[in-house]
């Protein structure tokens, strides 16, 4: 029986490439540092912890606000967590501050605190603060949503925390801008704006004019016209429910026209997903832990079939799931969820469509890999972005690798009799945009030529043409020259067309009704030269697509 499970094993392990089987792993712990909150506050955050820990090796350590004496001194809890991971035996030790920004007092005091540590052995390793995560503005962006009714009557107002001086103010102030944003971007505010309460640790007399001022402009907000929504967004004090941040508010400006929103950052699914993202970031992972999905267009079942069967002896080696459409946020979502709830920590998404540029603006953002939503038709929202703690990698354009040249090459070969008098004509769908058509066109000519050196006896004429399907101005053109092209084509000789697209040949036969030709109507797949650019897609991104910088 053993050796039956060592023979499977070694099975197994015989797929993935030898450079990540030979690399010896990394053991990762992680030092989560969390402000005092207090009991209701830090319970959350021990429950937030809790659940982590399940998976990750980690230490909790708390820090203080700033303020108070010598008895509230937090680097003792600092030091047990290091040493308690360092009993772990771990090689690094990454520090992820549970802090919105970087800016925080407390956040400075335990980095001084840990970077003085004499002769620890693991490296340390610093992740950024929760608002460099677009996991943080989802957040803020659920308790907008919570709130609102009439965006467009509505005003909006974040309201942070911490500032000691002008100079973090306005640090802070610039990373929460973002989270601003991607709120403003989606629902159409009247206005919105980033108020900041400054830190007890502050100076007394700046801390007092400063949140006197704080509040002035929240009151200068409620008297507008409309509603006027505040967010306290913030990890802040809460000490038991009438002992809190919210409930403070709630008291402070209850003769005012607000709308307060009950939660602050925690209790929320995404920090938790936020903590896995970067433990998945900066930890070794097994093979069994790398996931793949593949996005084709997708269309009728003999469509999907045909993909299938190109993909299925990868589901020998990878764990994959489909997500067809042209980059579908929620049914990339459904599958991103499938695979991380079978433990699969690092994902490679591949965009099975012809060109590598075809919806990688749309699917980097979806996926969180760019801040920069993809260009779309004006009114619309950005596209919803994954929920997920998975860590990203993507390819695409199965049409610019050689081995796409070989597949249509054996299309051509099978309708062809005499290469001298044949044009050949490799006929695609094409894009909207003329930059992308030309694009296209020049990947299609790399095939044409392949083709042609290939062949012992040239070919009359061979090219690479688009239809240009989805745009009727756009297709009148470039059927009329593609018909010419047939006609002239017809008269000398014999005029093949070979349909250039993953699979089948769409309307080609209506396209080119009425005139003579032959036509290769398989398309791409099912092919094994498909499976094979998809399996050396992925070991790449596998080997190269996850590192982490300085690794």
């Amino acid at each position: 029986m053993k050796k039956i499970i060592l023979w499977i094993l070694l099975i197994n392990l015989s797929f993935w490439p030898a450079s990540i089987l030979a690399k010896s792993p990394v053991k990762t712990g992680f030092l989560i540092l969390a402000p005092d909150r207090g009991f209701l506050g830090n319970r959350e955050m021990e429950a937030l912890f809790f659940e982590f820990s399940k998976h990750y090796t980690g230490a909790l350590a708390y820090v203080g606000r700033g303020y108070g004496g010598p008895d509230r001194d937090y680097a003792p809890y600092i030091q047990e967590a290091m040493d308690h991971l360092e009993k772990m035996n771990v090689d690094q030790v990454v520090v992820i501050p549970l802090f919105l920004t970087g800016a925080n007092p407390a956040l400075n005091t335990a980095r001084g605190i840990i970077e003085a540590r004499q002769g620890y052995k693991p490296a340390l390793r610093w992740a950024g603060p929760m608002a460099t995560s677009y996991l943080t503005a989802q957040i803020f962006f659920d308790r907008v949503q919570e709130l609102s009714r009439d965006p467009k009557s509505e005003h909006l107002i974040l309201l942070a925390m911490g500032p000691m001086d002008e100079a973090s103010e306005q640090a802070i102030g610039s990373e929460l801008q973002s989270i601003m944003k991607y709120a403003v971007d989606r629902l159409p505010f009247r206005d919105a704006e980033v108020v900041l309460y400054y830190n007890y640790g502050a100076e007394e007399k700046l801390r007092k004019k400063k949140n006197k001022e704080a509040d002035q402009r929240i009151i200068e907000f409620a008297a507008k016209k409309g509603n006027t929504l505040l967010i306290p967004f913030a990890l802040g004090p809460k000490y038991s429910h009438r002992m809190s941040l919210t409930h403070w508010l709630t008291r402070k400006f209850e003769e005012y026209d607000l709308t307060i929103v009950s939660e602050e950052i925690l209790p929320h699914p995404n920090v938790l997903l936020w903590l896995k993202k970067i433990a998945n970031r900066y930890a070794d992972v097994t093979p069994q832990q790398v996931g793949v999905v593949i996005m084709p267009h997708g269309a009728q079942k003999p469509y999907n079939d045909a993909v299938e069967q190109v993909i299925k002896p990868l589901k020998q080696k990878y764990r994959v799931e489909m997500a067809y459409g042209m980059a579908d946020a929620l049914t990339l979502q459904d599958a991103i969820k499938t695979l991380e709830g079978d433990g699969i920590r690092k994902i490679v998404i591949v965009r099975m469509y012809s060109l590598a540029n075809q919806f990688k603006d749309k699917v980097d953002y979806i996926l969180g890999l760019t801040s920069k939503p993809p260009r779309q038709r004006p009114g619309l929202q950005p596209p919803p972005q994954v929920r997920s703690g998975a860590i990203f990698t993507t390819f695409g354009g199965y049409e610019e690798d050689a081995l796409i040249c070989e597949i249509l090459q054996e299309r051509v070969m099978a309708l062809s009799q005499d290469p001298s008098q044949e044009r050949v004509l490799l006929i695609a769908h094409g894009a909207r945009d003329d930059r992308k058509d030309a694009e296209w066109k020049t990947v299609m000519k790399k095939h044409a030529d392949y083709i042609q050196n290939n062949s012992k006896i040239p070919f009359k004429d061979i090219r690479g043409l688009t239809v240009r399907e989805d745009w009727p101005d756009k297709r009148k053109q470039a059927l009329k020259s593609i018909r010419t092209l047939i006609q002239e084509g017809s008269k000398t000789g014999r005029t093949l067309i070979i349909s250039n697209r993953l699979y089948g040949s769409g309307r080609y036969d209506e396209f080119f009704e009425g005139l003579t030709y032959e036509m290769s109507r398989k398309g791409l797949a099912p092919h094994p030269n498909l499976t094979r650019w998809l399996e050396q897609g992925i070991e790449n991104s596998v080997q190269n697509g996850f590192k982490v910088q300085g690794r």
